[in-house]
């Protein structure tokens, strides 16, 4: 006969456990950021819904962080270690039997606080309800103002405590970890209706993402403006509180490029505002400096020589507004804080008409340099024996990855004085191959390796809509690594070796 279905309810849960289990062990909800997402049990093996279930309001998808749901609820969490220690090499395994006594040691120190800052798992309330774990005193985590670590990140932490061995938190991506033991997430509108349902956060967000955006840019929360061509709006505040659809939600505004004027909108998630934010200020800041705006427009030394020289890459014009963009980013902006209020706005103007003609100079000179470099570099390359045909391959991907359409307000403003000397490695690379072409495929399979690294965390984290600030820079120590193995005449700022560039990965990859 068919098995009859049968949903966990707490009650049953704790029957099946082991004795003197609690009711907050497995909580009717989630408390995230003062909204309480429900959650629902199902005891079924074979079932798409077999595990733990919240249900997540749409306006809330983007806020919520894949790391704080890896550590399910309380009841759950015993077992999920367990089968991350079970997943780990056997090498490192061996140095944690027996492993039931690591899993009780291991969410013992997370109960007493004795992880990775302050890591419990708080449980409060009555039992019904159980806040998600989190990092205090740290911003930037959606409507909970705080930054969930993940599990595997305490876990590497733990093992390195116990064992001295490092690990990345992702060495548990392709473990075999059953669904009941991974978040389900269950997605509804305004009206309660199931709009997407799944495991991956990631791709939930991708799929309802941008709705998800949309129901914040629709939210009557009293800020919002549009037609802005000066600051007369007040004060942008860094994020507010408001009412939907009987929820008290946190909402981030920001002003918005319009192209011709600027809007306040409300984002719903800090990242996306600050992004908004600095795109509204420096367009509202080119509405307002007309004048040196024209000026600009009519003073770029160097452009029609960049543009022949680039013509593969884009057109004049596209190419124009790139470094127009990036001069604008870099006198108007740079690294300062973004103003929210009036007369934060207004020193930042006067900054911003000081540095401009400062900056173009700059800028103009850069441009000027890395397209000289990039034809004398695609000439080269033009004109190389097939014996070469390897090499070839790897010097323009680097040379794709370097210089685009959209490059130089893509790339950071300190980078952008290096591009001519990683272009100029190449030539050189290419003069020494002939005498020793077994050292230079030795070095470039080195690189590649990093390369790899890199690229494949990068692809993981723009899906995720994430940015590390370290793993950048990993990116440009790699331009740096090439140098010092191709062409060492050239030098570069700081000492560089594939020795410390994978020391480096390590910490990276943590």
């Amino acid at each position: 006969a068919a098995p009859k279905l049968l949903f966990m309810t707490r009650e049953y849960l704790m029957r099946q456990n082991a004795t003197g289990v609690s009711a907050a062990q497995f909580p009717e909800q989630l408390d995230f950021g003062g909204v309480q997402l429900k959650l629902r049990y199902r005891f079924e093996p074979a079932h798409s819904l077999d595990g733990v279930t919240v249900t997540v309001p749409l306006a809330l998808l983007n806020q919520l962080d894949a790391a704080a749901f890896e550590w399910l609820v309380p009841g759950l969490i015993r077992e999920k270690v367990g089968a991350f220690f079970k997943a780990l090499p056997k090498a490192i395994r061996k140095q944690l039997l027996p492993l039931q006594d690591q899993v009780t040691r291991f969410l013992e120190e997370q109960d007493a606080g004795g992880g990775i800052e302050d890591s419990g798992l708080t449980i409060e309330g009555d039992g019904t309800s159980v806040a998600l774990p989190r990092v205090r005193g740290k911003g930037g985590m959606g409507a909970s103002g705080a930054t969930h670590f993940s599990l595997t990140s305490a876990l590497a932490h733990y093992i390195k405590m116990r064992t001295g061995e490092i690990i990345a938190p992702d060495i548990w991506d392709a473990a075999d970890v059953p669904a009941h033991l991974r978040m389900n997430y269950r997605v509804i509108d305004d009206a309660g209706r199931e709009l997407a349902t799944g495991r991956d956060l990631v791709s939930l967000k991708a799929q309802l993402g941008q709705a998800a955006q949309l129901t914040f840019a629709k939210a009557d929360a009293g800020i919002e403006r549009t037609g802005l061509t000066t600051w007369d709006c007040g004060d942008v505040p860094a994020q507010i509180a408001f009412e939907r659809a009987g929820r008290r939600l946190t909402g981030f505004p920001a002003l918005a490029d319009d192209g011709a004027s600027v809007a306040i909108r409300l984002f719903d998630t800090r990242d996306a505002a600050d992004s908004a934010m600095r795109l509204g200020v420096i367009r509202l800041l080119r509405l307002e400096l007309k004048e040196q705006m024209k000026q600009l427009d009519k003073s770029l030394p160097g452009l029609t020589q960049a543009v022949m020289q680039l013509r593969g890459i884009a057109n004049a014009d596209d190419l124009k507004a790139d470094l127009v963009a990036a001069i604008c980013d870099r006198a108007f902006i740079g690294d300062d804080e973004l103003p929210r209020v009036q007369n934060e706005y207004e020193a930042q103007k006067q900054r911003a008409r000081t540095r401009l003609p400062a900056v173009r100079d700059a800028a103009c000179r850069m441009l000027s340099a890395i397209a000289d470099e990039h034809h004398r570099a695609s000439l080269r390359l033009s004109n190389v024996p097939a014996a070469f045909n390897r090499l070839a391959a790897d010097m323009r991907a680097q040379m794709q990855r370097l210089v685009y359409k959209g490059f130089f307000s893509a790339t950071p403003w300190e980078q952008l004085q290096h591009l001519p000397r990683y272009l100029k490695a190449l030539a050189i690379r290419l003069d020494k191959f002939p005498a020793n072409p077994e050292r230079d495929e030795k070095h470039a399979v080195s690189v590649a390796e990093l390369w790899k690294s890199y690229q494949d965390r990068s692809d993981k984290l723009r899906k995720a809509g994430a940015v590390e600030a370290a793993l950048e820079d990993f990116r440009w120590q790699i331009e740096e690594l090439r140098v010092s193995l191709f062409a060492q005449e050239l030098r570069t700022p700081f000492p560089v070796s594939i020795k410390r560039l994978k020391k480096m990965w390590e910490s990276v990859a943590r």
